[in-house]
């Protein structure tokens, strides 16, 4: 039997569509199971959704739905996003399913019979954005230190696990598994969190309070809060796998962003071994994904990227290889579309499409058939680059194994400079007017490594590196010109709501434009007459009988005042309470579907609402825009 090799992400939570920080996490698991696939392992790649708790519950009331209709609805909307990004997971679990709750009531019984769950009063407080109890020296500036959001002051009765007893386990474990948290600095951030009196775990919620949960199951009275939720996932996974795949426990890699460090390196292994159950063997945790303004990207920032929109635009498998290329495990990366266009001109353009366009032209001019050459060591080929290809193999496996693909990516791209080097030495173009057989093996070997170059880049771009490697080995000798020349067509920043994918078919790589059409052009005096200023979103809601029309009530800072705006396919009212947007403040007031409308807010797109107009910074509301 193969070497199991299983590995999960978050169960991210359905308060929020995908963004970037989601993305990146599932991609990086994708890539790694690909990569663990090629080394002949049995992967299995779990992910899903975090479905219970009060956000939930408020989200879809105010929608006008069940709790379990919204989670419906989000499942649909990650799947989908998974889908665009090529996302090949093996299970996706959500904390809603009847194997999941299952596997929750069994753990739960089971630590409440041998007295590791206790009911206690308690009285801290509480932040129902964050749905958890703060103690007094964890607030900052009498707020929530996570998003510095308003708490209450709560006396209640709930039921605690006693994790406080199995500090002790926990810090001779580390001591035992120094790779079982990964880059190794996080260890050392777990080790000082251990080093503090761990305090019991509150897992209950009143139902008075949140029936939204799996009920404890000894007392009705009381629903499972997140942690002995949400995290049991990876475990209950394993007892009801899909029908046809196999998974045994423990885990081999946890897949984490490092904001739920403590979670997944404190909580759940204590909880694993309480309940008899082995810890998963190790659990990567990565940076954040942060604005060009060195800010992290956030849903109450407004700053946020939707990975769809440059993942349409400019390709999913260009998509892929930025995220994977950008960030060094652990550390934080900066993201820009500027970046992303440099990085994909820089790489996949200038380097390996040019490289690729460069040989199917000279091959296709010369007519050749397929043919292999039986040595090497006869060909005029540089010893460096016959050393990186012998070596390419080895250097994937290591990499992988060390999760630095950043530095596998930029290898792979040094050994592909070193091709289009070899290609402006050679000439190939030219020696093919005169003695076409005598350049034939050269080529046919830069071929062949390209091919090879390909299949170890195709975890990272499974599409584009497929149709590379069936291009260079089609049985007619030729290289199809759709796959070959147009590559990677190279690109320029552009808003991404103009952008459009063109195809080319020439044999170097060419610089596209978007084709939008233009409105007829206004004068100074035209666009005098538009009064814009700044608004915050302070309530939002449906509009009956449509499925594209939010009511918004926006705060001008000098009154408020109602908006219809048809964002509702883009946009739940929840995403847009409390954003700063940009209002038409002058527009004659309308009736749509008998609301009043009194303003237009800007929105970008061109068919369809990618995003909101915005402004950098803290700006008084009101404030004109010119």
């Amino acid at each position: 039997m193969k070497e199991q090799f299983y590995i999960t992400t978050p169960l991210y939570y359905v308060n929020a569509e995908p963004h970037i920080g989601h993305a990146y996490t599932t991609i990086l698991a994708d890539v790694l199971s690909r990569y663990q696939k090629l080394f002949g392992k049995q992967v299995h790649f779990l992910t899903g959704l975090d479905e219970h708790g009060q956000k939930v519950a408020t989200a879809a009331a105010k929608s006008g739905v069940s709790p379990i209709e919204h989670c419906d609805a989000m499942e649909l909307k990650f799947r989908k996003v998974w889908d665009e990004l090529n996302i090949q997971y093996d299970d996706f679990i959500r904390t809603t399913e009847p194997r999941h709750k299952a596997v929750v009531t069994e753990i739960l019984t089971k630590l409440y019979k041998q007295g590791d769950i206790v009911k206690r009063e308690y009285e801290g407080w509480y932040s129902v954005h964050e749905e958890r109890f703060f103690m007094e020296k964890d607030l900052v500036d009498g707020k929530d230190p996570i998003n510095g959001r308003p708490v209450e002051r709560l006396t209640e009765a709930n039921y605690f696990f006693l994790m406080s007893k199995y500090q002790g386990w926990l810090i001779d474990y580390y001591d035992k598994h120094p790779d079982a948290v990964l880059p190794d600095f996080r260890l050392n951030e777990v080790k000082g969190f251990l080093r503090k009196p761990l305090d019991d775990l509150c897992i209950s919620r009143p139902i008075s309070r949140l029936s939204w949960g799996i009920p404890i199951p000894w007392d009705p009275e009381y629903v499972t809060y997140v942690w002995f939720d949400a995290l049991t996932n990876y475990y209950s996974a394993t007892v009801s796998p899909p029908a046809g795949k196999q998974v045994k426990w423990p885990a081999q890699y946890h897949i984490i962003a490092k904001d739920i460090l403590t979670t997944h390196a404190v909580y759940w292994p204590i909880m694993l071994h309480a309940a008899g159950l082995d810890p998963a063997d190790h659990i990567l945790a990565h940076g954040y994904w942060l604005a060009k303004d060195n800010l992290k990207m956030s849903k109450s920032m407004g700053n946020v990227v939707a990975p769809l929109d440059l993942a349409k635009v400019y390709g999913t498998d260009p998509f892929r290889y930025v995220m994977m290329r950008e960030m060094v495990m652990g550390q934080d990366a900066s993201f820009s579309e500027e970046l992303f266009v440099q990085r994909y001109n820089s790489d996949l353009a200038n380097d390996l499409g040019n490289l690729f366009s460069r040989l199917a032209k000279v091959w296709n001019n010369a007519g050749y058939s397929p043919a292999m050459p039986s040595d090497t060591a006869t060909l005029d080929i540089p010893d460096e680059l016959i050393v990186r290809r012998k070596g390419l193999a080895e250097l994937v496996k290591n990499e992988v194994e060390e999760f630095r693909l950043h530095t596998l990516i930029e290898e792979i791209m040094q050994f592909v400079r070193g091709l289009n080097k070899l290609i402006d030495t050679l000439q190939p173009w030219a020696r093919i007017k005169t003695d076409p057989e005598a350049i034939k093996p050269q080529l046919v070997w830069m071929l062949d490594s390209i091919s090879e170059i390909a299949y170890w880049l195709t975890p990272i771009m499974p599409t584009k590196m497929a149709s590379l490697i069936g291009s260079i080995h089609d049985t007619s000798g030729a290289i199809s010109p759709q796959v070959g020349p147009a590559l990677f067509p190279r690109i320029k920043a552009a808003p991404i709501e103009q952008s459009t994918e063109t195809p080319v078919a020439v044999a170097e790589p060419v610089r596209t434009e978007p084709e939008t059409p233009r409105k007829p052009e206004i004068t100074i005096d035209d666009f005098g007459k538009v009064e814009l200023r700044v608004a915050k979103v302070i309530n939002a809601r449906k509009v009956k009988g449509s499925d594209k029309l939010l009511a918004v009530e926006v705060d001008l800072g000098y009154e408020h005042r109602q908006v219809v705006a048809g964002i509702a396919q883009r946009y739940t009212p929840e995403d847009i309470i409390g954003r700063n947007v940009i209002v038409v403040a002058n527009l004659k007031p309308a009736k749509l579907r008998g609301e009043v409308s009194e303003g237009m807010i800007l929105a970008v797109g061109d068919k369809e609402v990618i995003g909101l107009a915005g402004v950098e910074g803290k700006v008084p509301l009101g404030t004109v825009v010119r």
